[in-house]
């Protein structure tokens, strides 16, 4: 099966798991998905996550974060889409829900928050929102 847009599969089924009330979610493994997992590890959404080999293939397997019962990642969407990019500059990165949510961006210098991003002073394509 092949997938169209793997980035929203991932983001899916984060948001699927949360709805679900799980306590892991797995998917299958790329670069780029192992890189916006660690910017969500690293900003807290996430609490851990992991690269297992089953066979010749290798999955993810995420451990969703809750406080006091309730997820921590009320909204979680894609933003750039593979018929659709979204490049921002740096004047032009916007602040998700006011500074509560984040924006993860894929810069030159890797992915990043787009406040991060800003303190860089560069910009790049708006990967998804989180909040």
């Amino acid at each position: 099966m092949s997938l169209q847009d793997p980035i929203a599969d991932m983001l899916t089924r984060i948001r699927n798991g949360h709805m679900a009330r799980l306590a892991k979610v797995s998917f299958p493994k790329s670069k780029l998905k192992i890189s916006i997992l660690e910017v969500l590890k690293k900003q807290g959404y996430i609490d851990s996550f992991s690269v297992e080999t089953i066979g010749s293939k290798q999955t993810v397997e995420v451990v969703l974060k809750y406080y006091k019962g309730k997820p921590v990642i009320e909204k979680i969407t894609r933003v750039s889409k593979p018929s659709l990019r979204v490049y921002k500059s740096v004047e032009n990165l916007p602040n998700y829900f006011n500074g509560l949510g984040i924006n993860v961006v894929s810069t030159s210098k890797g992915l990043m928050t787009s406040a991060e991003a800003k303190e860089q002073n560069i910009g790049g394509e708006l990967i998804c929102s989180v909040v």
